[in-house]
């Protein structure tokens, strides 16, 4: 059982990374428009207010710049001034915002998209990359109505995806130096697993942890795609997770008060934390966005 680090009470907590360099880990809480980092050494908290709604970010080369995924678009944000600084909008004109996103092995940002329409949700966003001269690709992979799981195998010639709406974890293959995506196929069925898919990591073994969003649980699946272990998390909608502390073998995991009744809340009163467990395996360092 996952145990809580911080009692955030975050509205939608997500996107946790660590960063080995400066000892944090960070979230967001995406409909409060608000970045949190935690020091588990000094147990200090901090947060940051953003201009909009943040809904992804990523490591970049500098300790004190974060690349942004907002809900408009994508922005770099220095820590040491709070300076925001855009660098293009995503979908204008949809009513769509930016979701899951990470980095590629080769340090390019790779992002999905969520449809804002009520349910059913159609699949009328996409997948892109920022490249390392800060052009945009959008990727051939289809619609996508909430993109998720979105994370890289060791060697980075796998790519993993999911659209939440439909239960199901894809992959493809993926070029480390061209970017090329093809070969399209299921990972993981809707039947496999409780749950919706929610944010995902890779650990050095080349397995993948899936928080599944409703099921309050975070399962570990094989490279072949086969549920290998189920770790309980005591609130129902851990929604991401990564590896972190010096020795990349704690797993985070983020969750969510959203759409939770009173009742439900009054059950699990940790939901909107952010939670750990100490695992005997180890995850990979966070890949950081690089600019040609």
């Amino acid at each position: 059982m996952m145990q809580l680090l911080v009692d955030g009470q975050n509205e939608l907590g997500e996107c946790v990374l660590w960063c080995e360099r400066t000892g944090r880990v960070l979230w967001t809480d995406i409909q409060n428009s608000v970045l949190h980092a935690h020091t588990p050494a000094t147990g200090q908290t901090r947060s940051w207010t953003m201009p909009e709604r943040l809904c992804s970010f990523a490591l970049t080369d500098s300790d004190d710049r974060l690349l942004l995924g907002l809900a408009s678009g994508l922005a770099f944000f220095d820590f040491s001034s709070g300076e925001v600084t855009r660098i293009c909008e995503v979908e204008a004109g949809l009513n769509t915002r930016l979701n899951d996103g990470r980095c590629d092995r080769q340090g390019r940002f790779v992002f999905g998209t969520f449809n804002q329409d009520d349910s059913p949700k159609a699949p009328a966003g996409s997948y892109y990359r920022l490249n390392h001269d800060l052009t945009l690709d959008k990727l051939p992979l289809g619609g996508v109505a909430i993109a998720n799981s979105i994370c890289f195998s060791p060697d980075g010639r796998t790519m993993y995806y999911a659209d939440s709406a439909t239960f199901t974890i894809h992959c493809c293959d993926y070029h480390p130096e061209t970017g090329e995506v093809k070969g399209q196929r299921v990972f993981v069925p809707r039947e496999a697993a409780p749950g919706e898919p929610d944010g995902a990591a890779i650990d050095a073994e080349g397995c993948l942890w899936s928080a599944r969003w409703g099921a309050g649980q975070v399962i570990r699946f094989a490279p072949d795609g086969r549920v290998d272990r189920v770790v309980d998390v005591p609130v129902p909608q851990p929604s991401c997770v990564a590896f972190g502390g010096e020795r990349l073998d704690v797993l985070y995991a983020t969750s969510a008060r959203q759409w939770m009744t009173d009742t439900q809340l009054a059950a699990t009163p940790q939901a909107g934390g952010l939670f750990q467990l100490t695992l005997d395996v180890r995850g990979l360092p966070e890949s950081r966005f690089k600019i040609a």
